[in-house]
């Protein structure tokens, strides 16, 4: 039975979306990848600024 008087209707929604989706995490996976290269480069890896700078720091010391 319908909803408030709305007819149900089979809109695909996953269907033609998910190229869009698998992009989409492609991205984000390569972005957060180029963001920690940079992140732990040479030149930024001791910068006072670089939130991170501590932790890589903790990292390098260890090995």
């Amino acid at each position: 039975m319908a909803f408030f008087g709305y007819r149900k209707w089979p809109t695909p929604v996953a269907k033609p979306l998910w190229p869009f989706m698998v992009a989409g995490s492609i991205t984000i996976y390569y972005v957060a990848k180029i963001q920690d290269a940079a992140v732990r480069s040479p030149e930024y890896a001791k910068d006072p600024k670089n939130p991170y700078a501590t932790k890589i720091a903790n990292e390098s010391a260890s090995h």
